[in-house]
């Protein structure tokens, strides 16, 4: 097998806040998006935790993934209501200063009357200490960087923007490649020569997936990864052959 050099490898987990989706009254469309998006820069989303709008948990969560992780992503929890106390939790977990940022006031004033930006509105404005923004050209209130906690808003089209804009200044690594092979076979008729090959190839992850086929019946999709394109190529050519030997014997 080709030899594989060490490739680059850029870790992240996501932290989901909010009553309303641990409630089931809302239903997460971040997750997905956040996790093919990643894997398409160059970053392995590793984990994800959902929790309440209680600030002793998001701090707790803050504190085992940033220190473990490369970048934390956080969705939800910046508005303007009582509960949007993520900002708050963020600030304390890095143990700052929190208050209302002129910089993200300017902002807000670029899309709200002055006279209307009360003390609700003024809550999307505060910013811990030492916070970078992160740009929102939906509804300009901005999210925030602090250390490698980057805070997004819960609204997908709100968090997707924000996502684009923080991106451009993340540390990437190597990407992950992929392929499918259509197996045409049962998934126990794969399961044991799958299991040898991986372990021939331990630096290409590889999974099946069975599923049905009007008029085939179940069958299974192999799917290898690695970031190394030479070795999935080695890989691949061995999977090939290995479900061509298969299917002459079924």
């Amino acid at each position: 097998m080709t030899e594989l050099s060490e490739p680059t490898v850029v870790t992240a987990a996501l932290l989901v806040i909010g009553d309303e989706i641990l409630s089931g009254r809302t239903k997460d469309k971040n997750i997905g998006y956040i996790a093919e998006y990643l894997t398409g820069i160059g970053i392995d989303l590793r984990e994800v935790r959902v929790v309440p709008d209680v600030e002793d948990d998001i701090v707790a969560a803050l504190d085992a993934l940033r220190h473990r992780f490369d970048h934390v992503f956080t969705t939800g929890g910046i508005g303007p209501t009582h509960d949007d106390i993520t900002a708050d939790s963020v600030a304390k977990a890095f143990g700052v200063p929190i208050d209302v940022d002129q910089r993200a006031v300017d902002l807000l004033l670029e899309r709200i009357p002055k006279d209307q930006l009360n003390e609700a509105r003024l809550r999307m404005a505060r910013i811990p200490d030492g916070a970078d923004l992160i740009e929102n050209k939906v509804s300009k209130a901005p999210g925030f960087t602090l250390g490698n906690v980057h805070v997004m808003a819960g609204v997908p089209s709100i968090m997707q923007a924000m996502l684009d804009a923080v991106a451009e200044t993340l540390p990437t690594g190597a990407r992950m490649q992929s392929r499918s092979l259509a197996a045409g076979l049962k998934e126990g008729d794969v399961a044991g020569p799958l299991g040898e090959l991986q372990a021939a190839f331990p630096d290409v992850s590889m999974g099946s997936y069975p599923h049905f086929e009007e008029g085939v019946g179940f069958t299974t999709t192999i799917v290898l990864r690695a970031r190394d394109a030479a070795l999935l190529d080695e890989a691949e050519a061995a999977a090939e052959a290995m479900l061509e030997g298969l299917r002459g014997r079924a």
